[in-house]
C-alpha cells in the first residue's frame, strides 16, 4: 500500500489491445493517498475488467468479423453509406441518443444524427443511429409515483446502451445524453463495451430565464398559500422556457461538468447553448474525434483506457469544487464499479476536506450555469484545480492529450472551430473564484455516521448557523404525509423531519425535492429544521440541512426503523455525526418498525420493476440493480 502511494501504474496507451504503462506521481498528498487506496481496493476487479476489454480489441473493423447474413442485415437500410459499409475499411460509429421531444435538455438532439453522419463522412468514417435510450425528466415526475422509476431508469439506460452496441458492427460510440440518470446510464453501458472508444456529446443549457432566486421565492409563497397556482405556473414557465438543460446546478449540469473534468467531452463543450453555430461545430468535431481514436488508427483510445482510477478521482474533485449534485455519491459509485473501480463515501469525505469550493451556482448561489460559463466556466475551473495540484493532469482523454487541454475554451474563427486559453482572471468572482480565494476551503460534502447509519449531506448552500441541528424527530413513511402535516401546522416547531422507506429496495429511492419549499419556509420562520431520509434529495438540495441516502435503508431493517416520534436527533456536520440521543441499551432493545411500503409496487409501471427493487444494492454501493 505504501509503495502504491508513491508509484502508481496505469494503462495509458493501447496497441492492439496490449496496455503499456507510465508512472504517475500525484501532487497533493490526499489526492495521492485516496487514489492509491482506490487502486489497492480495486486491484482484482480492475484487472479482470481490463483483461476482458483488451481481449475484445482487434485491429480491423468490427463488421469485418460478421457473417454475410449478419452484415447484410446491418447495412440493408444504410442508403448512401451501404457501399462504404460493405467495401471500405472505415470505422463505423454508433450514435446512441436520449432524444425525445418532451425533455427540453434532449430536444436539441433531434438534429444531431444528421450532423454526425455528415461529419463522419468527411473524416472517412460512417455513423449509424444504433439505438435510443429512455430519458425521463425528474422535473416532470417530482413528487409523483413516476419518480419511483427514476433511479432505476439509469440501469435501464445502461442495458439499452448495451443492446444498441451488441450488434457487433461498431468501432466507437457517440453518446448523446444530458440529464440525471441518463449520462450515468450511458457511461455504465459504454463501460460494458470497454474495448470501444466512447465520446460523450452534450446539448447545452437553455438560455437564462427567470432568476432562480425569484423562482424559489414564488415556490415558497405557494407553499405558504400566498401565491396562486397560476402565479406559480407562470414563474416556472419563465424559468424553464426553451430547449436545453435547466440552468440551475443540479444533477444534469453536474453530469456535464463530470464528463468534461473526466476528459470524455471535447474541451469546453459542456455549457455551450443549443442551436448555435459553436454548438453544431462541437458536435461535428466530436464525431470526427471518435473516428480518429478507434483501433483502426494509430492512437486507439478505448473506454477502458480512458477511464481509470485517476479519472474517477478527478470526477469527485470536480463535483466537490463546484458544489455539485449529491446524486453522484450514488451514480459515481455505480459508474466506477462498471469499470472495475471500487469507491465509497469515505473517499468523497476525505477529498472534500481538501478540495476548495470555487463555484457558486444555484442552489449554492444566485447565478445559473450560463453565468458560470461566462465567468470562465470549466476551462477556468480545471486550470485552477490543476495548478493547485488537486487533479491528475496526465489522465488519458478523448483529445489524445492530458487534462491541460481542458483549460481552453472553444470558439469559432472565420467559421471554423478553434480553441483558446481561458482568461487568467474570473469574469465574476461572485460566481467563480481562483483556488487562492475560494468560497470555502472545503467542498461542503460530508459523511455523517452514528447510530442512524451512514448518510451524506451537502452543506455548501447551508448557512453556518444550521450546520448543527438538535431537535425532536417527526417520523413519516411518505412525503405526501410530510406536506399534509406542514399544511396542518403540525411542524411549526424545531423539528427533524424523518422520511423512511424511500430507499432503492423500498420504492426505487425517489427524490424528495418536493419537500424543499415547505422545509425552507419553516427554516425562514426561525425554526431549527433538518431532513433525515434514506431517499434522495436531488441535485438541487440546498439551504435546509438534509442527511440523505441513509444506509442501510429502512426497508432492509436499517436503524431508521428504531426511531420514534419525539426522539431527539442530532445532526452535526462539523463532527460528521448523525445520531438519535437515545440511551444505547434502550436503542438496542427497540422493536424494528418497518416502513409502510405496501401499495408502492403497482401502477405507473412500477409493477415491471420488482426485480430491480429486490436486487438493488444500498446507496453507498451505487444502488445497482443490473451489475453484479
Amino acid at each position: 500500500m505504501s509503495a502504491a502511494r508513491d508509484l502508481l501504474t496505469f494503462p495509458c496507451k493501447w496497441q492492439y489491445g496490449v496496455p503499456m504503462t507510465t508512472i504517475v506521481r500525484p501532487k497533493n498528498p490526499t489526492i495521492r493517498d485516496v487514489t492509491a487506496r482506490i487502486v489497492a481496493r480495486s486491484a482484482d476487479p480492475r484487472a479482470s475488467y481490463l483483461e476482458r476489454s483488451a481481449s475484445a480489441v482487434r485491429p480491423d473493423t468490427a463488421r469485418s468479423r460478421q457473417g454475410c447474413t449478419n452484415l447484410a442485415h446491418a447495412f440493408a437500410a444504410a442508403g448512401a453509406d451501404k457501399d462504404a459499409l460493405r467495401r471500405n475499411p472505415w470505422p463505423n460509429l454508433a450514435i446512441i441518443s436520449a432524444y425525445n421531444d418532451m425533455l427540453s435538455a434532449h430536444q436539441p438532439y433531434e438534429r444531431y444524427p444528421a450532423l454526425i453522419k455528415a461529419a463522419a463522412r468527411e473524416a472517412g468514417a460512417i455513423a449509424q443511429f444504433a439505438g435510443g435510450v429512455p430519458a425521463m425528466c425528474d422535473g416532470v415526475t417530482q413528487g409523483t409515483d413516476g419518480m419511483e422509476l427514476s433511479l432505476f431508469s439509469r440501469d435501464v439506460i445502461a442495458m439499452s446502451t448495451a443492446i444498441a452496441l451488441s450488434h457487433g458492427v461498431f468501432d466507437a460510440s457517440l453518446l448523446l445524453g444530458v440529464c440525471d440518470k441518463i449520462v450515468p446510464g450511458l457511461f455504465i453501458g459504454a463501460a460494458s463495451f470497454g474495448h470501444l472508444p466512447a465520446v460523450f456529446v452534450p446539448a447545452g443549457p437553455m438560455t437564462t430565464g427567470l432568476s432562480n432566486t425569484e423562482k424559489s421565492r414564488v415556490r415558497k409563497r405557494f407553499a405558504e398559500g400566498k401565491a396562486t397556482r397560476e402565479a406559480l405556473l407562470e414563474a416556472e414557465s419563465q424559468s424553464y422556457h426553451g430547449p436545453g438543460t435547466c440552468t440551475f446546478y443540479g444533477t444534469a449540469n453536474s453530469n456535464q461538468m463530470l464528463m468534461e473534468v473526466m476528459g470524455l467531452h471535447l474541451p469546453g463543450a459542456a455549457f455551450v447553448n443549443p442551436g448555435t453555430g459553436l454548438r453544431d461545430a462541437l458536435t461535428r468535431a466530436a464525431a470526427q474525434r471518435a473516428a480518429a481514436i478507434t483501433s483502426l488508427g494509430s492512437t486507439p483510445l478505448p473506454f477502458s483506457a480512458l477511464v481509470d482510477e485517476r479519472t474517477i478521482v478527478n470526477g469527485i474533485v470536480g463535483l466537490l469544487a463546484t458544489g455539485g449534485s449529491t446524486n453522484h455519491t450514488i451514480h459515481l459509485v455505480a459508474m466506477a464499479h462498471a469499470a472495475g473501480i471500487l469507491i465509497n463515501w469515505d473517499d468523497f469525505n476525505d477529498l472534500s476536506s481538501i478540495v476548495p469550493l470555487l463555484a457558486r451556482v444555484y442552489p449554492n448561489g444566485k447565478a445559473d450555469v450560463n453565468q458560470f460559463h461566462a465567468a470562465g466556466g470549466m476551462g477556468f475551473l480545471i486550470r485552477e484545480l490543476l495548478d493547485a495540484g488537486l487533479l491528475h493532469e496526465d489522465i488519458p482523454t478523448v483529445t489524445g492529450r492530458g487534462l491541460r487541454a481542458y483549460t481552453q475554451e472553444p470558439c469559432l474563427v472565420d467559421g471554423k472551430l478553434s480553441w483558446r486559453d481561458v482568461p487568467l482572471a474570473s469574469g465574476d468572482e461572485s460566481v467563480l473564484r481562483p483556488a487562492s480565494n475560494p468560497f470555502s476551503v472545503d467542498g461542503g460534502l460530508k459523511l455523517l455516521t452514528g447510530n442512524l447509519g451512514r448518510a451524506v449531506i451537502k452543506v455548501s448552500a447551508v448557512k453556518p448557523e444550521h450546520h448543527v441541528i438538535e431537535a425532536p424527530a417527526r417520523v413519516f413513511d411518505d412525503q405526501q404525509d410530510v406536506l399534509a402535516a406542514f399544511k396542518a401546522g403540525e411542524l411549526e416547531r424545531d423539528v427533524v423531519v424523518v422520511v423512511r422507506g424511500q430507499g432503492p429496495r423500498a420504492n426505487g429511492m425517489p427524490e424528495l425535492h418536493n419537500l424543499t419549499p415547505a422545509l425552507a419556509v419553516l427554516q425562514d420562520r426561525g425554526y431549527r429544521v433538518a431532513l433525515v431520509t434514506d431517499g434522495r434529495m436531488s441535485g438541487a438540495s440546498g439551504v435546509v440541512p438534509a442527511a440523505i441516502h441513509a444506509s442501510p435503508e429502512a426497508a432492509g431493517g436499517g436503524p431508521l426503523c428504531r426511531l420514534r416520534d419525539g426522539d431527539v436527533v442530532r445532526l452535526d456536520t462539523g463532527r460528521g455525526v448523525l445520531e438519535a440521543l437515545v440511551p444505547p441499551a434502550e436503542w438496542d432493545s427497540r422493536t424494528l418498525h418497518a416502513p409502510l411500503v405496501t401499495g408502492r409496487q403497482h401502477g405507473t409501471g412500477r409493477d415491471l420493476f420488482g426485480l430491480f427493487r429486490n436486487h438493488a444494492t444500498n446507496a453507498e454501493s451505487g444502488a445497482r440493480s443490473c451489475q453484479p
